[in-house]
């Protein structure tokens, strides 16, 4: 009796292993099979902007300290921000200190008073075509229209309430 149990078993975990190799291995389609083609693509990881209470510090640190190569301080009255752009082998960094009374940075750093991570760009192929679609599926924009950027190309934010608490910046590529 003591062998048929053992048999059982062994066949048991025999079949339960085939059934995760096979799973593991398995050929079906992906699951984005049932979504239609998009008008737009998301592209690479283009910044990530740090909120800075002092710019010439912050500069200091990643110019003087950590060795990489920044930007000249750059004021953009039209979006209430001083920028500098960290060069990185992949991506950039964009440290943002305000510039103006009505700055949102100056919000930012009121409630994280050592400053802090503010938000991140992705890139996309058709800024147009990505505003238009995010907003059919209710994603929420800051702007009713893409404003031009630190980049000189066109911008969109989207509403950190609908992005999983992240402030998401797309740029036109």
């Amino acid at each position: 009796m003591a062998s048929a149990v053992l048999k059982v078993a062994v066949a048991g975990i025999s079949r339960c292993s085939r059934v995760t190799l096979l799973r593991a291995h398995s050929t079906t389609a992906p699951l984005q099979q049932g979504i239609p083609g998009s008008l737009w693509k998301l592209g690479k990881l283009n910044h990530i902007a740090i909120a800075v209470p002092d710019m010439e510090k912050a500069t200091a640190l990643y110019r003087d300290v950590l060795g990489a190569s920044v930007s000249e301080k750059v004021p953009l009255p039209e979006h209430g921000v001083y920028t500098v752009f960290v060069e990185l082998g992949n991506t950039k960094l964009e440290l943002l200190h305000p510039l103006g009374e009505k700055s949102p940075i100056s919000g930012f750093l009121q409630k994280n008073k050592s400053g802090g991570m503010h938000h991140i760009c992705i890139e996309v192929d058709d800024i147009n075509a990505a505003v238009a679609d995010l907003k059919s599926k209710n994603i929420r924009t800051l702007s009713a229209e893409p404003r031009i950027g630190a980049h000189g190309k066109p911008v969109m934010f989207l509403h950190p309430k609908d992005c999983d608490g992240v402030l998401v910046e797309l740029e036109e590529a």
